[in-house]
């Protein structure tokens, strides 16, 4: 009888063990695929409903103590609104552009002047109103008695600019002064005010 070699021989029921408690080979995982973006849900969803809002924007020059314009404008503003509300109000100065300017150019050229306004609320939670307001203004110097004049020909306008951004807090049918500055060419004292109700 033909003994087999120890060494090499396995009962069959062993080997069957084997086979079946040995782990399958490793597979090459697929990544697995990115999450859906979310929905954007919207700057209108994430800071509220949406309130209508009168905006009363007065721009007042004073020479001194004496008021010697006043300029109220009026924008309808919706709070939480993903777009800015705007206003732009002027208008457009011939203005010479001088001996030395090309032959082939118009003689003159056009300046804007006039003011414009950018503004956006948002509510908050004590009721009362974040109000982002950008304001613009240019014009034209006019003499004033006693002011320092601008070394320039008098032929040609000289122009006056004035901008400013400011955030305040305001509740329904509240005014505060939005900025005060000095022109420091005619001495007039810039001060604008705004306020704020809410359209029922």
């Amino acid at each position: 009888m033909r003994i087999t070699n120890s060494k090499w021989w396995l009962p069959a029921t062993v080997m069957s063990a084997l086979l079946v408690t040995a782990p399958a080979p490793a597979q090459e995982g697929k990544p697995a695929p990115a999450p859906a973006p979310q929905a954007d849900a919207g700057r209108r969803d994430t800071l509220g409903p949406l309130v209508p809002l009168d905006m009363q924007v007065v721009v007042n020059r004073y020479q001194g103590d004496k008021r010697v314009s006043s300029l109220p404008y009026s924008l309808a503003v919706n709070a939480n609104d993903r777009t800015v509300s705007g206003l732009r109000m002027g208008a457009r100065v011939p203005v010479p552009r001088g001996a030395t300017a090309p032959p082939s150019l118009p003689p003159v050229e056009y300046q804007s002047i006039g003011t414009n306004i950018d503004c956006f609320a948002r509510t908050m939670d004590d009721g009362r109103f974040q109000v982002n307001i950008v304001i613009e203004d240019s014009s034209i110097y006019e003499n004033v008695p006693g002011a320092v004049q601008p070394s320039t020909d008098e032929k040609a306008p000289v122009f006056r600019s004035f901008k400013s951004t400011n955030t305040l807090v305001l509740r329904d049918g509240q005014t505060r002064q939005f900025t005060a500055a000095t022109d420091r060419v005619n001495g007039e004292v810039v001060r604008i005010e705004v306020t704020l109700r809410v359209v029922k």
